[in-house]
């Protein structure tokens, strides 16, 4: 066979893998060459079709033999190529990163507290695990409240419990009983829950502001949100709604106007021009009560920071952040 010379020169000369299984096909594919010489069987004589049938049979093995031990070969010289080309030697100084060069979710986090320390807030931080007297009853969760479920919260044996929020932190504060109280809580919460926009494991930054003072009121807290919205996203309009948090009375839900589509309506705001970025409210004073503290008033609010990270980059799957692909941090 004229060809078979050919094929076998084009094999070894072969660089990659999709190279190769181009001449696989050339040869065993249904127009193949060697898949003709087997359909032309039935022109031989029946004096030699046997034998030319077996000479075909060990062309085919021994062409399927070359092309594995091929395969193998680029298989691996592939795989290195790509390993060193990701290789990445970390004691290595590289003065192209700029002092910005990290993680998303700690960018939004230092923009936040920058914010807030620049208000006169205070950062204050708890213990991850928890119990249920500060995650739900100080907060005025009555037992059978829905974020009590199993398929919320990670709970121990001993009733202890993964924090499901920082709020935790705004209870021990007030225990304390130092007033005036102003300050944000930062750090990791987790829910049993996993999506595109969900994740068992994320972080939130909660106030409180608690005084004497009867002035701690709405206005005061309306007043800090639109202002602090500004500045993270900018030349935005924001509306409160009326809404129901256990341990806020009166509580509202805040949105902005769509960042991707300013306001027109797209699929990322289900066309209604408006994105939901936090919860606020005037803490209840069943919460006071709980602590200890008496002829006080005082507002707290809570926000997620994948959330305020996913609208500031465009990032629509939430999953992305803890992936710890390179191709995505080195854009920030």
């Amino acid at each position: 066979m004229e060809w078979l010379n050919e094929i076998l020169n084009e094999i070894s000369k072969c660089s990659q893998t999709k190279d190769l299984e181009l001449l696989r096909l050339k040869v065993f594919g249904k127009k193949g060459l060697l898949t003709n010489e087997f359909s032309n069987l039935k022109n031989i004589s029946d004096d030699s079709k046997k034998q030319v049938a077996k000479e075909l049979n060990d062309i085919k093995q021994k062409i399927e033999s070359i092309l594995t031990t091929k395969k193998s070969e680029l298989e691996e010289f592939e795989l290195n190529q790509k390993i060193e080309s990701q290789k990445i030697d970390v004691s290595l100084f590289n003065s192209s990163l700029s002092p910005m060069y990290g993680h998303p979710i700690n960018i939004i986090f230092d923009k936040i507290i920058d914010y807030f320390v620049g208000m006169d807030f205070s950062l204050k931080y708890g213990p991850l695990v928890e119990d249920d007297f500060h995650s739900f009853e100080a907060l005025n969760l009555p037992k059978f409240h829905p974020a009590r479920d199993m398929q919320d919260t990670f709970y121990f044996n001993d009733s202890m419990l993964l924090r499901p929020h920082t709020s935790p932190v705004q209870i021990r504060t007030m225990e304390e009983g130092k007033l005036p109280i102003r300050i944000i809580s930062p750090g990791a919460v987790f829910r049993r829950d996993y999506d595109m926009t969900h994740s068992p494991m994320f972080h939130q930054v909660e106030a409180l502001v608690v005084d004497k003072d009867k002035e701690v009121n709405f206005a005061n807290l309306k007043y800090i949100l639109e202002d602090f919205l500004t500045y993270m996203f900018g030349d935005i309009k924001i509306r409160f709604r009326s809404s129901f948090f256990p341990f806020t009375e009166p509580s509202a839900e805040v949105d902005i106007s769509c960042v991707f589509c300013k306001g027109a309506g797209c699929r990322v705001c289900s066309n209604t021009g408006w994105l939901e970025v936090l919860g606020c409210g005037v803490v209840d004073n069943n919460v006071f009560k709980a602590v200890g503290l008496k002829d006080v008033s005082g507002y707290a609010f809570g926000l997620g920071v994948e959330r305020f990270a996913m609208l500031s980059y465009g990032v629509n799957d939430l999953r992305s952040f803890f992936e710890t692909d390179l191709r995505l941090l080195e854009q920030f």
